[in-house]
């Protein structure tokens, strides 16, 4: 072959190799400059214009510094995006820590009489375990949870301020929230009384350092005042209270206003409290103690919806009137006014010694008259304590001389017999002893007769007038079983027992409804009662059987935990075995899931077979004497 030739074919090739290499350096900087500038459009587009990227044939390369390592691993899953990501090389840096700010320290303890528990982050240069040692000694015999972190960063002086406030004012609170951090410390806690509120809110902000802001929430619960009671009396021209309560502040600027109208001087408060029998009680308050004063004397009280108004001894029978019909008519639907007007004394006729002790209808005891002694003023005091409770008994007997020898048997025995009724009087005379008024007690009164006549002699004289009323009577007053049922159906008419799907827990409106239900069944004694549960078709049957059971569990739990004897009750889940409606429609499954209570009926009692012998031998006998008859009968006609 001919050199010229061979040349030819040489150069070919060799042009040939040129232009491939020519041809895929040109590919492989477009797939470079493609890439990088794909890349860096989305690292743009994500906020990220701190990356820098370069690209070397297929790899992709990242750098730059990222300002955490968070930055950094999204910049790497952004790039991973437009590329594979096994050609993503990670050439970045994280910024310096000691460049990023230090996290905010914080610490919450909350305390309970369980113990304290310890939640946040504190600084790792802080001595956690003297911090632990001071809790556990704040605590007691409670325990100590330690759920704090910690992160080594520096922290101010201001932190350790805080800290030491926040233990020293840990001490004073056996319940509270305490939030902590550099300068500042919330407080949240509760206290027993207003009076406690704010000797707790002043000791917390006593001693408080300059560079420290402190904020303090003392809440302080109403109390619950049960009877809600007001008692104003007029005695020899001065003005006071026995017992003042409101339910809201303009209820008590009210009541003192009236007061003051009618002579009250110096301080006087009236507790706020819970319990009040209706939103008029202020109204109502003001009405009796206007009325107190326009009598010239004596006094009100007020025990829930019930009130006593007594005259002071010597007002005029026409006057009382007019004034009592007044206070009726004034007052709200709710209240019930007994009054009492006390006799006159006569003029010029000798002075007979006495001894009154009224007994209201809310329980609250006066005694008034004369005793012979110190002492015996003591024993009655205590005997009245002992039987009608301390709290209600008022002691205004004074002590006199020339009283009868028997007075301290003739008043201890006359206290007595008060005790057997709901509301009344008892006067005791040198001659005389009358007790009356209302009893819840079928045989008050001859028990009354009985006591008097062993305690005084068969030859004293002495006045019964008690009346019996049955809606006194504890045992008579009760409502009948079926009346019980009626009241929870009636309840459940307007406010039906639900609970959450699928769950025997109640739902929002539960507690309040177990509530009334409770006050019903608290006055039924002892009755026969199934708790029913029932539910829907949804679901397996079995399943349906096991919810029904747990939610009359539910109901029975609850009204135990509200004091309610249900040792006579039953609890039995029904399932979806009992339907009251359809269950191809919401509203019928909606009326299937519910609780029923219903009276169990007494067990009818097991036949005697001592009885059953002697019915079957009566029978027999009866048998044979017939037979007989008819045998005899038989002769006669033969005859």
């Amino acid at each position: 072959m001919r050199l010229s030739m061979i040349l030819a074919i040489a150069g070919t090739f060799f042009l040939a190799a040129l232009l491939c290499l020519v041809t895929a350096g040109f590919a492989v900087t477009v797939i470079e400059d493609n890439a990088r500038s794909s890349v860096l459009r989305e690292m743009d587009k994500e906020g990220m214009t701190w990356t820098e990227v370069d690209a070397d044939g297929l790899q992709v390369f990242l750098a730059g510094v990222a300002p955490s390592e968070a930055k950094r691993f999204k910049a790497l899953s952004v790039a991973g995006r437009i590329v594979d990501a096994a050609r993503v090389i990670d050439q970045m840096q994280v910024e310096d820590t000691a460049d990023i700010a230090p996290p905010r320290f914080s610490v919450e303890i909350l305390r309970n009489d369980s113990g304290i528990s310890l939640i946040g982050l504190i600084p790792a240069s802080m001595d956690r375990e003297a911090l632990l040692e001071q809790m556990q000694r704040a605590a007691g015999t409670g325990d100590v949870t330690d759920l704090l972190e910690a992160a080594d960063y520096p922290v101010g002086d201001s932190w350790d301020v805080a800290i030491d406030y926040a233990l020293r004012a840990l001490n004073q609170m056996p319940r509270a929230k305490i939030s902590i951090e550099a300068g500042r410390v919330a407080i949240i806690t509760m206290a027993d009384s207003p009076a406690e509120k704010r000797k707790l809110e002043d000791s917390l902000k006593r001693r408080v350092p300059s560079n420290l802001r402190i904020s303090v929430d003392v809440s302080a619960p109403r109390p619950v005042i049960t009877p809600f009671t007001l008692r104003f009396l007029i005695e020899d021209g001065v003005a006071r209270f026995d017992a003042c309560s409101a339910d809201t502040p303009q209820a008590q600027r009210t009541i003192l206003a009236a007061a003051r109208a009618a002579g009250l001087e110096g301080p006087a408060d009236c507790t706020i409290g819970l319990g009040v029998p209706t939103p008029d009680w202020g109204k109502a308050a003001a009405l009796g103690i206007a009325a107190v004063a326009d009598l010239g004397g004596g006094s009100v009280t007020f025990a829930d919806a019930d009130v006593s108004l007594i005259a002071a001894q010597g007002t005029a029978e026409s006057r009382f009137d007019d004034i009592v019909g007044g206070l009726e008519g004034d007052l709200p639907d709710v209240f019930a006014l007994h009054s009492v007007l006390p006799p006159p004394e006569v003029e010029g006729a000798p002075t007979t010694p006495e001894f009154i002790a009224t007994l209201s209808p809310e329980g609250l005891v006066q005694l008034r008259g004369r005793v012979g002694s110190q002492r015996l003023r003591d024993t009655v005091d205590s005997f009245a304590k002992a039987r009608f409770r301390s709290a209600s008994v008022n002691n205004r007997a004074r002590v006199a001389d020339g009283l009868p020898q028997d007075w301290p048997v003739r008043v201890l025995t006359g206290l007595e017999a008060l005790g057997f009724l709901a509301n009344g009087a008892v006067v005791v005379t040198p001659d005389e002893l009358t007790i009356s008024g209302l009893t819840g007690r079928q045989e008050a009164s001859a028990q009354i007769a009985g006591l008097l006549a062993a305690k005084l002699g068969e030859g004293a004289q002495f006045d019964i007038d008690v009346t019996y009323k049955v809606a006194l009577d504890p045992v008579a007053g009760l409502p009948t079983p079926e009346e019980c049922i009626a009241q929870i159906s009636e309840i459940q008419e307007t406010r039906k027992i639900n609970f959450e799907p699928g769950s025997p827990n109640f739902d929002a409106n539960g507690a309040s409804i177990m509530n009334d239900i409770a006050d019903v069944l608290a006055k039924c004694g002892e009755i026969q009662i199934e708790i029913g549960g029932h539910t829907d078709s949804q679901g397996r049957e079995t399943m349906n059987e096991e919810l029904s059971q747990s939610r009359a569990n539910a109901v029975l739990d609850a009204l135990r935990a509200r004091r309610v004897l249900t040792s006579s009750y039953t609890a039995k889940g029904y399932g979806e075995a009992q339907p009251i409606a359809g269950n191809d429609t919401e509203e019928g499954r909606e009326a299937n899931r519910r609780i029923e209570f219903n009276l169990i009926p007494p067990a009818e009692p097991a036949p005697d077979p001592d009885a059953s012998g002697l019915e079957s031998d009566a029978q027999e006998g009866q048998e044979d004497t017939a037979e007989g008859e008819a045998a005899e009968g038989a002769a006669d006609e033969q005859d």
